[in-house]
């Protein structure tokens, strides 16, 4: 990299829903910045493709399949890769079902993985919020404690990066149970920076507008043609995102040159939304 302050280069990142979107736009960056990059997901097939992509650009990556909501497959993977960093190598099953031991580093976590869900208030089912916050906010916590303890333990700092979403500041209708689960991202990030900051870990979110991604992308053609259309009209920069957009986002709050930078929320949205 040209510029010192983001080089990733001898660092170590996990990065979650990197099978696709904004996760693997973010898993290719942080590679060719330089660092080795864990990548994580439920996805076996687009997440081994993303790791296989990392390397035939000359980077390391390596692979883990897991739920993000299930806390044990999380803190197995974190630590594996951390114990990796130590070892220099990947003890990759490549399931995410390894016995990482032993105190290890991590610089980077990217907490990306999530789902979308719309529907009307009146019409939301307990299992629908259930799911979302399981996913959306539960899996966001879950990689925030695992990569929380394991820079703890090495002593030597890092960043936590967690995916909020421009929903939090717009609102919108059927936006209940994400916009929910990611206003709690919003919360978990500010309070987890102020209590791990002491430790040299600044934690920051990124609350992306609309992103053109598999995830929103799943609308029938019809109807996303005209949200698209939509949004570009919101925006001042008059157009809608690319996971490319967010990757750099990324890039910027995982690298030292966002060192004196924690608890804030980063909105690259193309200006659909200023808030203060």
């Amino acid at each position: 990299m040209a510029v010192k302050a983001y080089d990733l280069t001898g660092r170590t990142a996990f990065v979650t829903g990197a099978a696709s979107g904004i996760g693997r736009a973010s898993a290719l960056l942080l590679a060719e910045a330089g660092a080795t990059v864990h990548c994580a997901d439920r996805d076996a097939r687009k997440l081994h493709e993303t790791a296989a992509l990392i390397k035939a650009a000359g980077g390391e990556a390596h692979a883990y399949e897991l739920d993000v909501a299930d806390k044990e497959q999380i803190d197995r993977a974190v630590a594996q890769a951390a114990a990796a960093a130590t070892t220099g190598t990947g003890s990759g099953t490549d399931t995410g079902t390894g016995t990482g031991t032993g105190t290890g580093r991590l610089d980077i976590m990217a907490a990306i993985a999530g789902i979308m869900h719309s529907g009307p208030v009146l019409e939301t089912r307990e299992k629908d919020l259930d799911r979302v916050l399981d996913i959306n906010f539960k899996g966001v916590l879950y990689a925030c404690q695992a990569a929380a303890r394991a820079m703890i333990e090495a002593g030597t700092g890092g960043s936590i990066i967690t995916m909020a979403s421009g929903a939090v500041d717009t609102g919108g209708p059927g936006l209940l149970c994400y916009g929910a689960s990611k206003a709690a991202v919003v919360q978990l990030t500010k309070t987890l920076a102020t209590e791990v900051g002491p430790h040299a870990i600044r934690v920051n979110a990124v609350a992306p507008g609309w992103i053109r991604t598999p995830m929103t992308e799943r609308h029938d053609s019809q109807a996303q043609a005209h949200t698209e259309e939509v949004m570009t009209r919101m925006a001042p920069l008059g157009r809608v995102g690319e996971p490319d957009d967010i990757a750099h986002a990324v890039l910027h709050l995982a690298a030292d040159a966002s060192s004196f930078t924690t608890g804030q929320i980063l909105r690259p949205n193309g200006g659909v939304a200023m808030p203060w």
